[in-house]
């Protein structure tokens, strides 16, 4: 997608999409990260307005400032870091079970209506198109947090309207259908996007749009979905993204792809 342009401030849409993530991440909050888009947030976060905010990855780091975005969770640099670190099954006993995450934050391959994820397979799941990199611990951090945000770009290939397996749970079959099931999680609070933020209705649990980036229009939301999207008679117009935090995000990435001898790029 194009820059976006608004008061003289040029960002990208994965840029206020990463903005935006990071901006719903209170100070202070504990937040189980996953690896990519998830991260890139969280850590924007705690670079810029929550300097306080616990970052928790799945090896074991609790508190963890890493200098460069990890490559995966089993980074050097995250543990180098932290506060402490434990190991992984007290991750997940302790804090996770223990009701000791106030927000699991997660990537996506494709999403669903209802907010359920998958990272497992495209196609059927003896014979899959592409078999992707699987569940790691996303599932329990989807059942068990208290609230879960999911950041993932938004085309019709991964919003669709029946997902081929389901990895973790969002709201399944949508209504009271997680309580049903036992999963003690919140669940899904916020879906953000290239194009917009979705939250789920508080009746039905359907994905609403109820935020839409400068620049995009309805239409575009909904060529980019698999399924009718419902869109909020609220709708509002995304806070573009400040000079501080776009500064942020493009030295973080900057100084990350230099640590890994890559190019970086802010589009998307």
């Amino acid at each position: 997608m194009a820059n976006l342009e608004s008061s003289n401030l040029e960002f990208s849409a994965t840029e206020i999409m990463t903005v935006a993530a990071s901006r719903l991440l209170q100070d202070g909050t504990v937040c189980f990260v996953g690896i990519g888009l998830p991260s890139t947030a969280a850590n924007l976060a705690r670079l810029t307005h929550a300097p306080d905010v616990v970052l928790i990855y799945e090896s074991g780091p609790i508190g963890a400032k890493p200098t460069v975005l990890p490559l995966s969770i089993g980074d050097g640099d995250l543990s180098l870091t932290a506060d402490t670190v434990v190991s992984t099954p007290e991750i997940f006993r302790y804090w996770l079970q223990g009701g000791r995450i106030d927000v699991g934050f997660l990537g996506a391959a494709q999403i669903d209506r209802f907010a359920n994820i998958n990272t497992t397979v495209i196609g059927p799941y003896d014979n899959p198109k592409v078999r992707l990199p699987g569940a790691g611990g996303a599932p329990e951090i989807a059942a068990q947090a208290k609230e879960v945000f999911i950041v993932l770009k938004q085309n019709k290939k991964a919003f669709v309207e029946k997902l081929p397996f389901i990895t973790s749970a969002g709201f399944l079959d949508g209504g009271d259908a997680r309580e049903k099931a036992g999963i003690t999680g919140g669940g899904p609070t916020a879906v953000i996007t290239d194009l917009g933020i979705l939250t789920p209705d508080p009746v039905t649990r359907e994905l609403t749009l109820t935020s839409i980036h400068p620049g995009v229009t309805v239409e575009q939301v909904r060529e980019a979905t698999g399924w009718d999207v419902k869109i909020s008679p609220d709708l509002k117009v995304t806070e573009i993204p400040d000079a501080d935090a776009l500064a942020a995000l493009r030295d973080l990435q900057a100084r990350t792809a230099k640590a890994h001898g890559q190019s970086t790029s802010s589009e998307g």
